[in-house]
């Protein structure tokens, strides 16, 4: 079967230089970006419900652009303003850059992996391990930044912040594509959740991330394409 639609299960890039204007020029296919998933900020009552008090940390981790945005928001939202004493763990540079949306980014603290993994700030936290540390995570999230502030002995909370949910399909809206590109486990259950019938036939199913090519395998649904 030739493959002549394509459903990417992310949001569309904003830069026109994407490799997938690319990809979708030479092979001559059509490819659609519809997100499976969506990030939504903990509402302010369930937050208040954990007892943490930002003002009370003098360093805060973060290790996604979401991260970021939904921590500010609360900041807002409570009226809280980050004193520049505040110090800034970021596992990218490219994180850290991105805080520029919210303070003003020489006056700060701020430290970054050269790696692009949280391992890389191992001797900024060393250096720093008398800070009091705020790590902003998702709901669902994994414990591999938790685990290395552990290995290194600082005072640390984590505190939910944000979630991932499905996004809905509108009713009537239909799954007419040759191939599915998934990227996290949370999109495979959003495609059978609005799609209990899904059934993959000729559709062709590509995949992105060790976690959801075994989402993918519990549910014996072939792979065509991984990476």
């Amino acid at each position: 079967m030739k493959v002549k639609k394509i459903l990417v299960s992310q949001p569309k890039p904003t830069n026109d230089r994407s490799p997938y204007y690319e990809i979708a020029e030479r092979h001559h296919v059509e490819i659609t970006f519809r997100p499976f998933i969506k990030v939504e900020q903990l509402p302010l009552k369930e937050f208040r419900q954990q007892r943490i008090q930002i003002l009370d940390f003098s360093a805060i981790v973060f290790t996604a652009r979401t991260a970021v945005d939904n921590f500010f928001a609360l900041c807002e939202e409570m009226k809280i303003t980050m004193p520049e004493s505040m110090k800034y763990f970021c596992n990218s540079e490219v994180i850290a850059l991105y805080l520029q949306k919210y303070i003003v980014y020489r006056k700060r603290k701020i430290f970054f992996s050269q790696t692009g993994r949280i391992d890389g700030l191992a001797a900024a936290f060393t250096k720093h391990n008398k800070e009091k540390f705020l790590l902003p995570v998702s709901e669902q999230h994994n414990d591999d930044v938790a685990a290395l502030l552990e290995t290194k002995k600082l005072d640390y909370t984590k505190s939910v912040m944000y979630r991932t949910v499905n996004n809905d399909f509108e009713e009537g809206e239909k799954l007419d594509y040759d191939m599915l590109i998934f990227f996290s486990p949370l999109g495979v259950s959003s495609l059978l959740k609005n799609f209990p019938d899904f059934k993959k036939e000729n559709v062709k199913i590509g995949c992105f991330g060790r976690a959801t090519i075994k989402a993918l395998n519990d549910l014996d649904i072939k792979i065509d394409c991984e990476a």
